[in-house]
């Protein structure tokens, strides 16, 4: 990716973005021809409320297209500047709505006053309003909404009028029905049965509400016992990342994958410390870290870090495996590379992680991790903590640099835990295909009218 309840509209909750869609469904649907003519007729406008959700919708849609290139597709991301869809712009199919949208907060503008008052600085209230006049106006042109991630673009999608799916993606029941119970918020999701809350089960149970797909069964079943008739069909965020081994020349070091987060400047500041960090592991062998960057506009600043912390460039680069900048200082490398994370993640062998869905990507390939909580907006401690309970603690909370560096050496050193720790995280995160099972279900849906 849920703490405390909530009783906000918050643009991003805290619950992460994201997040997962839990396992693999178990029975695949067919469709007829004849089905599939008649979707021709629909068009879909999806609704997404992150970073993580981006990509979840991103996935699903090109599954859609798959299944049916006759629909038309047009998404309106209510964060950010929709990167991730920007293939599927670039091929012609896929039509992205509304300018983008920028929060000093990062999104997390119901976590303190002081970013709740940044945002409203920077437009908060007339991008809302904009985003609310572009679901009516697509509404109104007939448009089915699906809406992806919480109770932001889920309430947008009843209010259009429009017949609405809906995939939730930041909530799972794991969060608080997993260790320790001490909380009070702990509590008030036990007596619900569901972290999700009533207001939004209300949402959900609506009969224009056409389908509700969750990231795990027990989020399912939670919400089923309040008269939601919740799916769980899979895992979208395990789709698309790359099977390549990693290359021979990185055999003889450890490897770490260094996940920074995507909100600035927030993650220039976790870059510096986890990087401090990483510099105090006493383990024998040379390490290698791969760093894969969302954006080539952070070079600069991640250079004058590196530079900052004595290491030195040796102008060397490899594009062929998205290698754009090596760094060293003495034993260790550090290798830089822009949106190359869905390649690189099967090398790391550990990660170092203050980021939200990339973590839980990676923990979904039976990477362990450790997380170095800080001062937010988005990754403070109780988002890691959050999220260490949600992935069955495959990702262990540093509260110090040499902490960090003594559980990442306790990794890299025992390969049986490493393997452990990596099943228990693969397992709640589920298999691939989550994707092409929301699109099969979604279509199903489509061609009963």
């Amino acid at each position: 990716m849920k703490a405390a309840p909530r009783f906000e509209l918050g643009i991003k909750d805290l619950q992460s973005s994201a997040l997962p869609l839990g396992h693999a469904a178990e029975n695949e649907i067919f469709i007829s021809n004849s089905n599939r003519i008649s979707q021709a007729e629909h068009n879909l406008l999806f609704l997404c409320n992150g970073h993580g959700e981006d990509t979840i919708a991103c996935r699903v849609i090109e599954a859609l297209h798959e299944i049916n290139p006759a629909i038309s597709h047009e998404v309106l991301p209510m964060v950010g500047d929709g990167k991730a869809f920007t293939k599927l712009v670039k091929e012609g199919w896929l039509t992205k709505i509304g300018a983008s949208t920028f929060l000093p907060s990062g999104g997390f503008s119901n976590q303190s006053f002081r970013g709740l008052v940044l945002d409203l600085k920077a437009g908060l209230l007339s991008s809302l309003w904009m985003q609310w006049t572009l679901v009516h106006r697509s509404a109104r042109e007939g448009r089915i909404i699906v809406a992806v991630g919480d109770l932001l673009p889920l309430l947008f999608a009843w209010a259009s009028g429009a017949n609405y799916f809906f995939i939730g993606t930041p909530k799972s029941d794991y969060t608080w029905a997993s260790g320790p119970r001490s909380s009070w918020s702990d509590c008030y999701h036990r007596l619900k049965g569901t972290e999700w809350d009533p207001w939004e089960y209300w949402l959900m149970r609506s009969v224009r509400c056409r389908m509700v797909a969750v990231r795990d069964k027990i989020t399912a079943r939670g919400l089923r016992q309040h008269g939601v008739k919740a799916l769980s069909l899979g895992n979208p965020m395990m789709d698309g990342m790359a099977k390549a081994e990693c290359p021979n020349g990185f055999e003889k070091y450890r490897r770490l994958i260094l996940l920074c987060g995507s909100r600035l400047p927030e993650a220039y500041k976790n870059f510096k410390k986890l990087l401090i960090a990483i510099q105090l592991i006493q383990i024998s062998s040379s390490i290698a870290v791969f760093v894969p960057l969302n954006s080539s506009s952070m070079r600069k600043k991640i250079e004058l870090i590196l530079i900052d912390l004595g290491f030195k460039p040796t102008f060397q680069s490899n594009d062929e495996i998205g290698i754009s900048e090596i760094w060293k200082k003495n034993s260790l490398l550090v290798l830089i590379g822009f949106n190359q994370f869905s390649s690189w993640a099967r090398w790391g062998e550990v990660g170092v992680a203050n980021a939200g869905t990339a973590t839980e990507q990676l923990v979904g390939l039976g990477i362990p991790c450790v997380s170095l909580p800080g001062k937010g907006p988005q990754f403070k401690f109780n988002f890691a903590k959050r999220q260490s309970r949600l992935l069955a603690g495959s990702v262990a909370i540093a509260q110090g640099y040499k902490t960090l560096a003594k559980k990442v050496a306790f990794l890299l050193n025992s390969d049986f835990d490493r393997e452990i720790i990596g099943l228990r995280g693969s397992k709640r995160m589920g298999s691939e295909g989550g994707s092409h099972a929301l699109a099969i279900s979604i279509s199903t849906h489509l061609s009963k009218g």
